[in-house]
């Protein structure tokens, strides 16, 4: 799902109260991580995940990984921390994807 400038702008704004789900450690980052994202993600459409400071790992290439291997949205970067969105498929867990603003 391609999000729009105003559609991410909402999402990092409901993430912004949020604490972080996940740590990212020296182990780094692998796909079976990122097979827990996604599981995870599918009950809250919306998370944080936090890189600790003994990772090699850079916030940009954490993104690029989780975007290449999944279909997680990263909304955001602050820091060491990503704000990861995807509409979850049951409509009980779509708190936020029913609320995002349309793309024009």
């Amino acid at each position: 799902m391609k999000l729009t400038g105003k559609q991410k702008r909402f999402l990092r704004a409901q993430a912004n109260e949020m604490s972080p789900i996940f740590q990212i450690g020296k182990n780094g980052l692998t796909e079976e991580m990122v097979a827990e994202f996604e599981e995870s993600i599918e009950n809250r459409e919306l998370m944080k995940v936090q890189l600790l400071q003994n990772t090699d790992l850079e916030p940009k290439e954490a993104k690029a990984f989780i975007e290449d291997h999944s279909s997680i949205d990263v909304v955001q970067t602050i820091g060491k921390v990503l704000v990861l969105f995807k509409p979850s498929k049951k409509e009980k867990y779509q708190a936020y994807s029913t609320r995002l603003p349309r793309s024009n």
